[in-house]
This record gives C-alpha cells, sequence and structure tokens, in this order.
C-alpha cells in the first residue's frame, strides 16, 4: 500500500476554491495542512505533483535531535516529539517515532567546552542532557570504541523518524479535519494581483486563494519565482549508507553524533545507518524540478570514505562490514543553514522550506508556527532567526546562495564560537568608507550582506588589558578596550551605514505610525522618537527610532538584519496613501560620541550645535550635507550624522582630520551599550517580550490608541509581568556570558537563562542580562552556569555606566 493510498483523496476533482493552498507534501506541507486544520481552517488543499513524500522526505535519515542553536527551534523539535502520541490517537496510525535517546561524542577539549556550554543550554532549554565520561559512555552503548573519547552528552529525549510512517499520520490527521490532498498535481503559476496573492494555476485547473503556503522542499526556489519571491534554498547533495546486518541487534542503538569526525549513525535494518556532511560536496540544481523524484544520484564513495571510515573506527564491528545501500539524495539547504518561514513580501504567499536535513526532527514545530502565522498573525515563539526576511535582495542571487550554503553545509558539524565571522559570498555591501579600512588594519564582520567593522587592528598596539578567558576571548582583540577609553576620554567614530533606513511619506503618515509605534512619534519636526513596534500580545516585534523630518516624512532607523522584516511590518499594515520606501543604500551614518564630540564638529560647521538630547537638524559639516541626530548606543554625549552616500567618505576624513577622534567598531558599541543597559533585539528583546517586562515601559506611551495596547494593559492589571529583563554583575570579572547560560539561585533549579553578555571596560566588571521572576530584587546573589562552573554573579541596579545620564546630555 503506497502512501497515496492513505493520505491523499483519490479521485477528488480540484476545487475552485480554497481558503488556503500548501504547494509540497512532504512531512513539512502534511504538518502544516494538518496545523491550519486543527486551528479552523478546513477549507484548505494540499497539491503534490507526484505521491505524498516523493520529494526529499522520503529518502531523509530522519534523526531528531532536540538541542538545537536557538530556544525557538529547539522548542520546535521538542514540540514535535510530543506530536506523536496525538498522531496516533487521532489516527490510529503509528508516526513512526523511535525514542532510543542520542549520544554526541567530543574527542578534544575544544569539543569537551562546546559539550559543556550545550549542557548549560540544555537545561535552560528544559531539556535533560547528562555528561559522560568515556567509561560510561562505553556502559551506554558497548559497540563504541571510546579510546580517543574524552566525554559524551546523553539526551535521552532523542531519536529518530521513519519518514513514511510520519507522513501517513501527518497527511490522515490533516484529512480526518477536512483538508483535502490532492497528489498528481502540478503547480504552473501562481497569480499575484496588486503585490497579493490571488490564486494558485495547476495543470488541472486553477483554485482561487488568498494564502499559499510553498513547502516544496528542493523546489521551492522555483514555486517562489512563480510569485516573483526569492527563495534562497540550494539543493546539495547528501550521502548517507547502510552497512550490512551486524552480529547485535541495533534496534535499540541510539542516535550517535561524532562531530570530530563528522560522522552519524544509528541502527537501521539490522545494520547501522552512518552519513556525514562532506567537505566538498555539491550541488544538483537539476533535482529542482523533481520530475523523477524517486531516483537518487549514483554513490560516490570516493567522498564518502572519510564517512565511512571514521565510523569503521567509532564502530570496530563495520570494519568487517560491507556497505549494504548507498543513498545519495538531494538536501535543501539555506544560505545560513537556519529554515526559510514566514510570509513573503507578496501578501498571502508563505514559505515554510529549506530543512537542511532536519525536516523531519521540526516538521510538527514547523507545522504549529506556520499555522498559527497565518491564522492568527504571529506565532507562539520567535521565529526572527528562520524568518525569510532576514534576507535582503542578494538572496535572489544563485551564485551567493549557493557560495553560501556550501560553506554553511560543509562547517556544518564545526564548532561554531561566538563572533566567529564565514567568508562565503563576501564582500557584498559595502559602506563608502571602506577605501580607508584596510589602512587601518580593519577585523571586519557580516551582517545581512553588510562589511562592518568589529575592531581595528590599528588600536591594538599597546594595550595591556587581558584577553578574557575561554571563548569570550577566541574571536577578540585589545583594539576594543583601547576603542571603549578612547570614545570616553576623547571621542570614538563608528560607521553605522549599515543600519536599516525606512521613508515612512504621506498625509496619514502620522497617524498610522501612532498606531503601530508604543511611544509618541506624532511630535513636532526634528523631534526622534525611540519607541516599539508591539505585536497583539504586546511582543516587541522591533526596536527603533522615529525621526520626523517633516509633517508628512518620518524616517524610521532600525537594526541592520531586521530592514527587510520591519518594511514588510510596516506596509503590512499601512493604509492606502502611506509610502515606506527604503533608503539604507542611499545614506550613510557616522556616528560621532565622546565627550570631544562638539570640539570636533563645531570648527567644520557655521550651524547651531547646541540643539536637545533626542532632536535633529540638519548642517553642513564642511561641503557635506548631513542631518545630524543627538542620539547615542554607547552612553556617550554625540550625533548619529546621516549623510548622502556620495558625501560618506569625505565626511569621515573631516571627522578624523584634526586626530582627536578615533576609528572604532561594532564590538566596541556592544561592551558600551551592556553598561547602559541598551536592549538588542533579537536577544533581549523579542516578538516573545513585552515592554514592560524588558524594562522599556519609559518608551510606551501612557494614552492613544496602538497595536498591542490592549494586551498590554490587560497584563498590567493583572498584576503586571511575572518575570523583568535585570542586569547581573558577575563576581569573577575573568568569567564572560555569551549569552543563554542557566542562572539560578545557589544551590536550587535555574531561574532564568542569559540573553546577552560581554565585558564592560569603562566599568570594569562581567556584565550579563536575563529574565527572572519579578519578586529578585536588587542585590540578590544569584550563580551563573558558564562551561559547567558556576559562577556567582549579583542583581545590580542599572545603568552601571553614568546612571544620571550626565555624560549623553553633555
Amino acid at each position: 500500500m503506497s502512501i497515496s493510498d492513505v493520505s491523499a483523496t483519490a479521485g477528488t476533482s480540484l476545487p475552485a476554491r480554497a481558503r488556503a493552498v500548501v504547494i509540497g507534501g512532504g512531512v513539512a506541507g502534511c504538518s502544516i495542512a494538518y496545523h491550519l486544520a486543527r486551528l479552523g481552517w478546513t477549507d484548505i488543499v494540499l497539491v503534490e505533483q507526484h505521491d505524498l513524500t516523493e520529494g526529499t522526505t522520503w529518502h531523509s535519515a530522519g534523526f531528531v535531535g532536540q538541542l538545537r542553536g536557538t530556544v525557538s527551534q529547539t522548542r520546535m523539535i521538542m514540540y514535535s516529539s510530543g506530536l506523536y502520541a496525538e498522531l496516533r490517537e487521532r489516527t490510529g496510525l503509528d508516526p513512526g517515532w523511535h525514542g532510543v535517546g542520542g549520544l554526541r561524542l567530543a574527542t578534544t577539549p575544544e569539543r569537551v567546552a562546546e559539550l559543556r556550554r550545550q549542557a548549560g543550554t540544555a537545561t535552560t532549554y528544559g531539556l535533560d542532557m547528562e555528561l559522560l565520561d568515556p567509561r560510561a559512555t562505553a556502559d551506554r552503548l558497548p559497540m563504541l570504541d571510546v579510546g580517543d573519547v574524552l566525554a559524551a552528552g546523553w539526551l535521552p529525549g532523542d531519536g529518530y523518524l521513519e519518514p513514511a510512517p510520519l507522513a501517513r499520520a501527518l497527511a490522515a490527521g490533516a484529512r480526518s479535519l477536512g483538508a483535502t490532498l490532492l497528489t498528481g498535481v502540478k503547480v504552473t503559476g501562481v497569480d499575484v494581483v496588486r503585490g497579493a496573492v490571488t490564486g494558485v494555476v495547476t495543470d488541472v485547473g486553477r483554485i482561487e486563494t488568498e494564502t499559499v503556503v510553498n513547502a516544496a522542499g528542493v523546489g521551492a526556489r522555483l514555486i517562489g519565482r512563480l510569485a516573483g519571491v526569492a527563495v534562497p534554498v540550494v539543493p546539495i547533495k547528501h550521502q548517507y549508507c547502510v552497512s550490512a546486518p551486524l552480529s547485535v541487534d541495533t534496534a535499540p542503538v541510539p542516535t550517535v553524533r561524532d562531530p570530530d569526525r563528522i560522522v552519524y549513525f544509528r541502527g537501521a535494518e539490522g545494520g547501522l545507518l552512518v552519513g556525514g556532511y562532506l567537505r566538498d560536496t555539491e550541488t544538483c540544481w537539476s533535482a529542482e524540478g523533481l520530475a523523477s523524484p524517486r531516483e537518487l544520484f549514483e554513490p560516490d564513495l570516493t567522498r564518502f570514505a572519510e564517512s565511512w571510515g571514521n565510523a569503521r573506527h567509532r564502530v570496530p564491528e563495520l570494519r568487517s562490514t560491507e556497505i549494504a545501500r548507498v543513498v545519495h539524495g538531494p538536501e535543501a539547504f539555506t544560505p545560513d543553514g537556519e529554515f526559510l518561514l514566514g510570509e513573503t513580501a507578496v501578501r498571502g504567499f508563505w514559505v515554510a522550506a529549506g530543512f537542511c536535513v532536519h525536516g523531519l526532527a521540526a516538521a510538527g514545530g514547523v507545522g504549529k508556527v506556520t499555522a498559527e502565522w497565518i491564522v492568527d498573525g504571529q506565532p507562539e515563539w520567535d521565529m526572527s532567526t528562520m524568518d525569510i526576511r532576514r534576507f535582503g535582495a542578494h538572496a535572489a542571487s544563485r551564485s551567493w546562495a549557493t557560495a553560501t550554503a556550501l560553506d554553511a553545509y560543509s562547517k556544518y558539524y564545526d564548532i561554531v564560537y561566538p563572533h566567529q565571522e564565514w567568508p562565503a559570498g563576501r564582500p557584498l555591501r559595502r559602506s563608502a568608507t571602506w577605501p580607508r579600512l584596510s589602512t587601518l588594519d580593519a577585523a571586519l564582520g557580516a551582517k545581512a550582506g553588510w562589511e562592518r567593522v568589529n575592531w581595528f587592528g590599528a588600536n591594538a598596539s599597546g594595550s595591556d588589558v587581558a584577553r578574557p578567558r575561554g571563548w569570550a576571548g577566541r574571536h577578540w582583540s585589545p583594539a576594543i578596550a583601547a576603542e571603549c577609553r578612547a570614545t570616553t576620554e576623547r571621542a570614538g567614530l563608528f560607521d553605522q551605514s549599515s543600519f536599516a533606513k525606512l521613508d515612512v511619506r504621506g498625509s496619514a503618515a502620522a497617524s498610522f505610525l501612532s498606531y503601530v509605534c508604543a511611544g509618541d512619534v506624532d511630535r513636532p519636526p526634528g523631534t526622534v522618537t525611540y519607541t516599539q513596534l508591539l505585536n497583539a500580545r504586546a511582543g516587541i516585534e522591533a526596536d527603533l527610532t522615529v525621526t520626523r523630518l517633516s509633517e508628512e516624512h518620518f524616517r524610521v532607523v532600525t537594526s541592520t538584519a531586521s530592514g527587510v522584516r520591519d518594511a514588510h511590518w510596516l506596509r503590512r499594515h499601512a493604509p492606502d496613501g502611506v509610502s515606506i520606501v527604503d533608503v539604507t543604500g542611499g545614506y550613510g551614518c557616522l556616528c560621532l560620541w565622546g565627550p570631544a564630540a562638539k570640539r570636533i564638529l563645531a570648527p567644520l560647521t557655521d550651524d547651531e550645535l547646541d540643539f536637545g538630547f533626542l532632536r535633529a537638524r540638519e548642517l553642513s559639516v564642511g561641503p557635506v550635507p548631513v542631518l545630524a541626530q543627538r542620539v547615542t548606543f554607547v552612553g556617550e554625549y554625540g550625533w548619529e550624522l546621516y549623510a548622502p552616500t556620495e558625501y560618506v567618505l569625505t565626511l569621515w576624513d573631516l571627522l578624523l582630520a584634526d586626530g582627536t577622534a578615533t576609528p572604532a567598531g561594532y564590538r566596541a558599541i556592544d561592551s558600551m551599550r551592556l553598561e547602559k543597559g541598551y536592549r538588542v533585539w533579537g536577544s533581549d528583546i523579542t516578538p516573545e517580550t513585552t515592554p514592560d517586562e524588558a524594562g522599556l515601559s519609559f518608551a510606551v506611551r501612557a494614552s492613544g490608541d496602538f497595536l498591542g495596547r490592549e494586551a498590554l494593559m490587560a497584563a498590567r492589571a493583572a498584576g503586571g509581568p511575572s518575570r523583568r529583563l535585570r542586569c547581573l554583575v558577575l563576581d569573577d570579572p575573568g568569567v564572560v556570558c555569551l549569552g543563554t547560560e542557566p542562572v539560578r539561585v545557589p544551590g536550587e533549579r535555574p531561574v532564568g537563562r542569559v540573553t546577552s553578555g560581554g565585558f564592560g571596560y569603562r566599568v570594569g566588571a562581567s556584565i550579563a542580562f536575563a529574565y527572572l521572576p519579578s519578586d529578585v530584587g536588587d542585590g540578590t546573589a544569584l550563580e551563573v552556569g558558564v562551561f559547567g562552573e558556576w559562577t556567582g554573579a549579583r542583581v545590580t541596579p542599572e545603568p552601571l555606566f553614568d546612571a544620571r545620564n550626565y555624560r549623553v546630555r553633555g
């Protein structure tokens, strides 16, 4: 019996209309159909050009490792694991779950450190993870050769899934709730009128609909093009093999990951399924069309030799065992190795693709968040790291997507250290100051395609600041401390041209922004407002400044990585007659901050500089036209200076000409913003946190109607938030937090986790921020788990630096 016999609606004609159309019959598409139907959207149609699971699902190895790099992806996989009982009860079908547990091996001191950090992260995510020594590892799985194993992590909640049973259960569940699943139906077009979906065209007819979900796997890029949407999915060849049967029962064998040897394995067919992430794999663009989805590529055992040899090293019995079969098929990867989820710039066109070999593991969670997003307007969890809108226009480039996806694939099992930078696809977007950077030995990082300075090596000479211990000191320079000191004592010059800039215009611009912004933006021209965009649950969708340039013209400045997403959010809510235009590339931004900032700028302009904090004014700096904003993200006096891009290099040279200002980078900014308690969106604040929880109530206006106000007021009426973001100072300044570390009352269970951390060079302290129960007061002694060791910390009033803001206001 084929899966389509059980799950597809045989003989059903194509409906003329549907509330939603899901394209793709893999586990993701079936899960989305199931979850949409469970939320009450039963008038939905799933179309698949072949049989269900016939894309990349059918040949998946099915590994389920619950602990992922972000809390949201971990939650998605944990949710998936809990979904199987529901599916079994609803459908009577076994979803093919094998809860055998999982081992992660470490054979180097660096990998042991990673395991210890992962154990702390697991604690904050509510996962059980036990660290084992070599003997305990061998006891857990006697077939292993642990001679070079230093430690292992044991996650009892891990396991693996069988593709067909999972898809069968999801599809049957969707159908039982009223969804229609049709196989043998090929999508040939997506109708878009005035930027919104109106229908799906197939080879057997058209379906009128306002909601389309592109869950087409390796074909997602082609489906996206039908709607005029760039979907940066790259089909990459991925190989695994199944050995001949072994002498022992392999059914209860846990999943094993041996990342130092880039190999993984589990029990299968009486032997072991063995796979690995090759350093020199290939793309396979021919797989996009899926003309013959059951056809695999020829085995490439020469490329696979390293993985097979490493598996034989780890499992001695494999040394006398042959390969029984090889699975060499396409998998959908993305430029950064994260999923692609969410609505695109075309209203009603959604994407759920690019699962990077983890589609089965996350299928339940993908269905849940996508359905919630479509039906409720936002998912339960923060999806920003997986939101397809994290990419800019360059995502349409096949060459860029290929280079970056291959790089991400080849490094899949590498240890990823904080602040580590990857070279693929660079340089791409460059500020006008680019010609000056090499002369100052700039250490560059990349964000949203932009080249940005982390620090200038030229500032490191003569510094005697000690390197932070452990991972915090791996990608670091004494130049960071020197740049903080220079900014505090004289002035630092920072290039923040990468920050996204959106011009909002129209006669209704003020009333529109007053509705979507929690702060008071309807103020006189020349006023700068720090504010947030909230969702209906009062979660923070964006953290930004809004400057009123004239009665009908506002400029929104938001973070580098959020420009596409925030522009989409604004356009989604904007009334007719209000335009939102991304002008990021048209203007550079140089930030001059420090006590000498006025002394540097005054001789260069005839214009008045004594305008107040959070005010903006047009100046002429030398021959350069500038919009100067009295705003700071480092807690020092100064300006953000916006100039048309063609003038920025001249402005840079003018501001450095007298030798007082020091060029500085983003790592110094991060250190100084921690000391001032300035929040960072995506870590300290997210769509899951409210302004009251985040300590940003001061940025919310007391009256007026704005999006999210009802939920915010209801929470206040119920007694206020149960948790708040608090500042911690660690007892040992040599221990530096990197994020996700657990926080506990000494000797008790964790009560929170670190959202961000670092060293404050102006205050000489290791600083961390964490959400803690609201009743945890100033001065409370806590402990932070850093690489398996509990370090003392104390809740401290903020800001730590210049508490009365004397320096900011000058």
